[in-house]
């Protein structure tokens, strides 16, 4: 089958023709972005700079854009071995002078992982849309158009850190330098301003979206870039962030961590229909189980031993209304329970465990341990590896590399605390480019029913920052730790990229 009529087929699989589909006709890379020659032995993964135009409807703006896949060479200072980081980008055509387009820098967490979560979860010009019956099959996931990509106001540069996706270190290099917070935050600002430098854009206005894991990096990363001076930095996503991982950790004893989970565990109870909703709204559900937790729960907590059994119970039964936990469970543990303990035993008499990183879906028991919402990971891998093909069809995917486990495990992970008083003080570092840029602002986005990276927790997070406060907003979605997997979800996801990346100027001035 020609290329032409296998591109067309593909677009109309869909009920029509794709706006994020590519053309068929491949483009001649731009000067800037051709390869000097071939890569190393190391990394052999990619054997020249790929490129061809596209066009979609993003926001309801027609773009015509470039999909490049290309390799850029990073050369850190110190002791850092030198990298061959293999990136995607699409980059819009759009009229505007070419300095002043933002570029929005995109990546996944891990640590050690490639960027096709984002990539094709939620920012790219096609991404995977999920059947709303969440017990469906993974034949039912597919690929659609985009529209909720923010193509229309930024230019979109996926990063994939050494040891991920093709990116490698030079041969003889040593991959486990990258291996800790600081220094894998230094990749990938080498990479940034590599990339800039090469595409000639270091004056444009740089955008950093990162999600789990990826929230330590772009915190460091913004830190070191406004230290360094070097890049117009004017804003950091933080997408399922753990900034503040450290006060939301669930260990038994850290008290915090159980008001800042209440409001992800009412959200999956109310979802699974395991709480009486009494005529309420989600939202107003929501607030009350926040409301209680910081005004009631939290007293209650604090007072451990000294609780009387009169007050125990209390609590115990209002816990109950907000999660379905039973009274006597919540008795029997002192009213600490952890969101692992609720995965297993919300549906336990129905044999099924909730998802980790999705709560809304269920699967069997088994040994307690499994997580139902994998499936999301799932396809999309699968259809990430079926749109690659289809759009650089000429770059084989053999080699590629999606997380880190290919590369280390935490227990290798240097996280930059020397001893058990140790505190790596993400936030601060996000409180250093406040400081050093006067339109820097920070979004942080979260699924009300992810157990990993709570709603709780990221209000915790603006709520005791030094940040100022009216530069930082928040958005809460449907949905777990990739809530974008949910279609409205999605087109939330991007609406408030877009009103970030504008500086709010959706909402007016000083809201």
């Amino acid at each position: 089958m020609n290329t032409i009529l296998r591109r067309l087929l593909y677009c109309v699989s869909a009920g029509t023709i794709l706006a994020g589909c590519v053309s068929a006709q491949p483009v001649t890379p731009p000067a800037e972005a051709s390869l000097a020659g071939p890569l190393a032995v190391s990394a052999p993964l990619l054997l020249q700079d790929s490129a061809v135009r596209g066009h979609g409807v993003f926001a309801g703006t027609a773009i015509d854009y470039t999909a490049a896949i290309e390799r850029i060479q990073i050369a850190p200072e110190g002791d850092l071995p030198p990298a061959d980081l293999v990136t995607i980008s699409y980059v819009a055509d759009t009229g505007a002078p070419h300095t002043e387009r933002p570029v929005l820098f995109i990546f996944n967490g891990g640590p050690i992982s490639a960027s096709l979560w984002l990539h094709i979860g939620a920012l790219g010009p096609q991404r995977v849309s999920a059947p709303d019956d969440l017990s469906a099959p993974l034949e039912d996931y597919a690929l659609v158009a985009n529209p909720h990509s923010p193509l229309d106001v930024a230019d979109l540069v996926f990063f994939d850190p050494a040891s991920t996706g093709f990116s490698r270190v030079a041969e003889g290099g040593d991959d486990s330098k990258y291996f800790s917070v600081r220094t894998d935050a230094e990749q990938f600002v080498a990479f940034a301003q590599a990339w800039l430098e090469k595409h000639d854009r270091l004056d444009a206005p740089v955008f950093i979206l990162g999600e789990s894991y990826g929230t330590h990096r772009a915190a460091e990363a913004a830190g070191q870039i406004a230290e360094a001076g070097k890049l117009n930095l004017e804003g950091v996503f933080l997408m399922g962030q753990a900034v503040n991982i450290i006060e939301y950790s669930q260990r038994r004893q850290n008290i915090l961590s159980y008001i800042a989970s209440l409001p992800t565990l009412a959200a999956i109870a109310w979802d699974v229909g395991a709480v009486d909703k009494e005529g309420r709204s989600f939202e107003d559900f929501i607030a009350q189980a926040q409301a209680f937790g910081e005004e009631e729960y939290l007293g209650a907590l604090f007072k451990g031993q000294r609780i009387t059994p009169e007050e125990l119970a209390d609590m115990a039964g209002k816990l109950e209304a907000f999660t379905g936990i039973p009274a006597a469970y919540y008795v029997e543990n002192r009213l600490r329970i952890s969101k692992e303990q609720f995965r297993v035993e919300l549906l336990k008499g129905n044999g099924l465990i909730l998802g980790r990183s999705d709560g809304r879906y269920t699967g069997p028991l088994g040994d307690g341990r499994s997580d139902p919402s994998d499936i999301l990971q799932k396809a999309y891998s699968k259809l990430f590896a079926a749109y690659f093909s289809e759009t650089f069809e000429d770059v084989p995917l053999d080699g590629y590399r999606e997380s880190f486990s290919a590369g280390p495990g935490f227990d290798s992970w240097n996280w930059g605390a020397a001893s058990p008083f140790g505190h790596f003080a993400y936030a601060e570092r996000i409180g250093a480019a406040f400081k050093a840029f006067q339109n820097f602002r920070v979004f942080v986005g979260t699924g009300y029913h992810d157990t990993m990276t709570t709603v709780g927790a990221a209000d915790y997070l603006a709520d005791q920052s030094d940040w100022p406060m009216d530069r930082v907003r928040s958005g809460k979605y449907i949905g777990g730790h990739m809530a974008y997997s949910v279609d409205a979800s999605a087109q939330a996801f991007g609406e408030d990229i877009r009103s970030w990346v504008r500086g709010w100027a959706d909402e007016g001035a000083g809201e």
